[in-house]
């Protein structure tokens, strides 16, 4: 029956929308809040040889997706492959040059210097090295023109101003009510009671700035990250 499900042609807006909100809930934090990809889950905007509801069943072996055969009823199941199907759409391809791009990110783009690829880069940022393989490139160039859109999960900004009006801003490791964790841009870690602290402020930002580049140099950072798809660089 769960194969079935994959080919159903026709879905109402209703169970549509259902299969959204289960999606932002459950899914969204390794597949991205549109299913075009994110930190740990890949694009699931263009369809693939694997069967969505099989996949949301008994998960994926040798992989982070893990089944949801318990905690989702057939019903379930067939709104999230009905979200999923309704967000289809065919493969876009990018004109720039990757070799050019590979330049920016490592130079002028300052991207190396919070994102790893391969061996090489900082570790402050998502690691891009599969980047190509798990999302589309709509949602890469959103993700670079305009990081706020979409902030991954664990990748979300915090400040802290000490007592002595230090402001530290950096990645929030953990954070309740009587403590804060973060690293810094720098990698330095650092961890507070919050009754030692003057204030504590979650960032709604992104702690990436977008890319400020010409249309051309951003086609070619794309055509770059496209191609990351597991080599190391």
């Amino acid at each position: 029956m769960l194969a079935i499900l994959a080919l159903l042609a026709q879905s109402s807006p209703a169970d549509i929308e259902a299969g959204k909100a289960t999606f932002r809930i459950y899914c969204s934090p390794c597949h991205g809040r549109n299913a075009e990809g994110g930190p740990r889950g890949p694009d699931l905007t263009l369809r693939g040889e694997r069967d969505p509801a099989q996949a949301i069943a008994d998960g994926i072996p040798g992989s982070e997706m893990r089944a949801y055969r318990s905690t989702f009823s057939t019903d379930n199941i067939e709104r999230l492959v009905n979200y999923i199907r309704s967000r289809e759409r065919a493969p876009e391809t990018v004109s720039g040059s990757a070799a050019s791009g590979e330049k920016i990110f490592w130079g002028k783009g300052g991207c190396g210097a919070c994102h790893r690829v391969g061996d090489r880069g900082g570790a402050f940022g998502p690691d891009l090295t599969r980047i190509g393989r798990a999302r589309g490139l709509a949602s890469l160039r959103e993700s670079t023109v305009n990081p706020d859109a979409d902030i991954p999960g664990g990748y979300r900004g915090v400040s802290v101003v000490t007592r002595d009006g230090k402001t530290i801003r950096g990645r929030e490791l953990g954070y309740d009510a009587f403590s804060v964790r973060l690293a810094d841009a720098g990698g330095a870690y650092h961890s507070f009671l919050r009754d030692e602290v003057e204030r504590v402020t979650i960032e709604k930002r992104s702690l990436m700035p977008p890319f400020r580049g010409s249309p051309a140099e951003l086609n070619d950072l794309l055509a770059y990250l496209t191609s990351l798809k597991g080599d190391s660089r």
